[in-house]
């Protein structure tokens, strides 16, 4: 949520819009990849039971939740200490980042996986983040969406969070190499926090003027 409306702001689009979706994104996220899993897998090394939805949602609804409800209370000393806050925010999300990387230290997942297969992995990777960009991009207008609009579709509509991702693999994925499991997702977070972070300063710019001819 935070990347993708951090960018929407750099691109200067449709903030409000930002947040509303990056907020039902992440809702239906908790709830749609439980049901995913258990449909698309078999494994049994999958979880799949009341308490491990129980369990994503202590760690990724409730606290949403308790902030919102926590609002009217709060809002206004947040907005009055926000500098320091951003840095327990982006901070918060640099651990989750650096616990999926050390975990997949830890489990050797880089002595386990060829450079050939990692290299795949990463174009795999780009090739969906770019089918996602270009469908999002090109999609907007043609629904009728304006300009602004159309940036808050971009980054909202691709990027996908580790910071949501890990807690739920943990859960899901309890016992089993997770670092292996995530890695994927690692792979793809930070590509689309470079190549998005890239667009969006494209997109700040202002359009170049045009001459007009005399």
């Amino acid at each position: 949520m935070q990347s993708a409306i951090a960018l929407v702001s750099v691109a200067r689009g449709n903030i409000p819009g930002a947040i509303v979706s990056a907020s039902a994104s992440s809702l239906l996220g908790i709830v749609l990849t439980p049901l995913l899993v258990a449909a698309l897998m078999t494994s049994q090394g999958v979880t799949m039971s009341a308490g491990a939805v129980i369990d994503i949602v202590a760690m990724l609804l409730v606290p949403f939740v308790a902030g919102q409800v926590a609002r009217r209370w709060i809002g206004t000393w947040i907005k009055e200490h926000s500098s320091p806050l951003k840095i327990v925010d982006r901070g918060s999300i640099m651990l989750v980042v650096y616990v999926a990387f050390s975990r997949g230290m830890n489990e050797g997942i880089w002595s386990s996986i060829s450079i050939p297969r990692l290299l795949a992995l990463v174009v795999t990777c780009s090739v969906l983040l770019a089918i996602v960009l270009a469908s999002t991009w090109y999609m907007a207008p043609r629904l009728g969406f304006a300009a602004e609009d159309r940036a808050t579709i971009l980054f909202c509509g691709s990027t996908k969070s580790l910071a949501t991702g890990l807690p739920m693999a943990t859960v899901l994925f309890a016992g089993q190499p997770i670092g292996l499991i995530v890695l994927p997702l690692m792979l793809f977070h930070q590509l689309q926090l470079l190549i998005c972070a890239a667009i969006a300063g494209r997109l700040a710019k202002p359009a170049p003027e045009v001459p007009v001819a005399v």
